[in-house]
């Protein structure tokens, strides 16, 4: 746990070091609020003032809550921990004292946290002078631990796809599914209501709305505690995915080479 823990720490004050890359990403993320509040609100404008039960107010505090959520990972992680397991840069992993994927997993929740604070930190203020405050302080405070959560839940599922690469060689189809599984699936783009029926009810079932749908339903004036249950769920199952994919897969390399 230890060895975790200070990973878990240097990534995150590399990432906080890093503040040219942290600009970036937060300046693209701005840029993406600002465009989604233009759209937005012109589209609940034109349907009578709302959309599904979400007004201009509730949908962009939704835009900013899942972007931020998701945008605090690293959009290609899956192709780079495929890159390492194909190449078999990963064996030098294996020959640490500690796990390979918690290690990989403390690094990347270090980094994603500190990337996190900064997106919402800034979403926060260019909403907040769009449209004003929260629509729930209750949203709200639920929201800071859905937030954490979807970030565990993202980067817990993106290594147990990237695990594929042990037996597939290549993580890059299941980067491009994953992505948009994400984005769709997940409530990235729209809330869930959106979608037809049957296919909203088949979203909120899987496990990519813990990684935006949820964080973002709280931070819209939702104030639906299971969603933190379900979250938690979804978590602990996740890491047990990419646990036995990555204990598989080193197993498989020991056994036939890298």
């Amino acid at each position: 746990m230890s060895a975790l823990l200070a990973q878990l720490h240097l990534s995150a004050r590399r990432t906080m070091r890093q503040r040219g890359e942290l600009a970036v990403r937060v300046t693209f993320y701005a840029l993406i609020l600002v465009i989604f509040s233009a759209l937005w609100s012109a589209a609940t404008k034109a349907n009578g003032g709302s959309i599904s039960g979400y007004t201009a107010h509730s949908l962009l505090w939704y835009v900013a809550a899942a972007e931020g959520s998701v945008i605090a990972t690293k959009p290609r992680m899956i192709e780079t921990i495929g890159w390492d397991i194909s190449s078999g840069a990963i064996v030098t992993e294996m020959l640490r004292p500690a796990s390979v994927v918690g290690l990989r997993l403390a690094a990347e929740l270090g980094e994603a946290l500190v990337r996190l604070v900064a997106s919402l930190a800034v979403g926060g203020v260019i909403v907040w002078l769009y449209v004003g405050p929260p629509p729930s302080a209750a949203g709200i405070a639920l929201f800071v631990p859905a937030s954490l959560l979807a970030v565990g839940c993202n980067l817990a599922a993106q290594h147990a796809f990237a695990g594929a690469a042990f037996w597939l060689r290549d993580a890059r189809s299941t980067w491009f599914l994953y992505q948009k599984l994400v984005f769709l699936l997940g409530g990235m783009l729209l809330p869930l209501e959106f979608l037809p029926t049957g296919l909203a009810d088949v979203a909120k079932a899987l496990p990519f709305a813990a990684m935006a749908y949820a964080p973002a339903r709280l931070a819209s004036g939702h104030v639906e505690p299971w969603l933190l249950l379900a979250q938690a769920a979804w978590l602990v199952a996740l890491l047990a995915c990419a646990g036995g994919v990555f204990r598989a897969g080193e197993r498989r390399l020991e056994v036939v080479g890298g």
